[in-house]
């Protein structure tokens, strides 16, 4: 078979090692575009390869599908990317994976503490959050989503 005839999705699963109806869903998602051959055929550019291996190792740091997309939508969509079109992709994309890693070492290194979730439950979560002074920024773990509680808040040493 020609490069130019593209790849059955047969073939595409293969070297992919996804199943056939997980690219089926991708494709439903937006984040491939086959095109039918005379026969009415699903055909993919050798390309899709590696969208979708990108694909894989992004869910597998936890990003979700819309981020996948919008990030996969900065390739051309009419030609097989380039090594400069996944550059730019790469460099705009790093600050979102810089800001993920920050999270989730913020995460690693305060799980085990208060995490300022209002709860109260620990004997430290009343020091590092007094009367659970950050549920005044809202809901949720607010040390793990980045608020600081002030010292003159009442957090910290005094």
């Amino acid at each position: 078979m020609a490069v130019s005839d593209g790849l059955p999705i047969g073939a595409l699963a293969a070297r992919t090692g996804l199943a056939v109806s997980a690219i089926r869903f991708y494709e439903a998602q937006g984040l491939i575009r086959p095109w039918r051959n005379a026969g009415g055929q699903r055909r993919f550019q050798r390309a899709d390869i590696r969208r979708l291996s990108f694909v894989m190792v992004a869910q597998r740091v936890g990003l979700s599908l819309p981020e996948i997309r919008a990030v996969l939508q900065t390739l051309p969509g009419g030609r097989t990317p380039t090594k400069a079109d996944w550059d730019r992709m790469a460099a705009a994309f790093r600050a979102h994976l810089d800001a993920r890693i920050a999270e989730l070492e913020l995460l690693r290194d305060n799980l085990d503490g208060c995490i300022g979730c209002g709860c109260l439950s620990l004997p430290t979560c009343a020091l590092h959050n007094p009367k659970d002074r950050m549920g005044a920024r809202g809901a949720g773990p607010r040390f793990l989503l980045g608020d600081v509680l002030e010292k003159e808040e009442g957090r910290g040493d005094g």
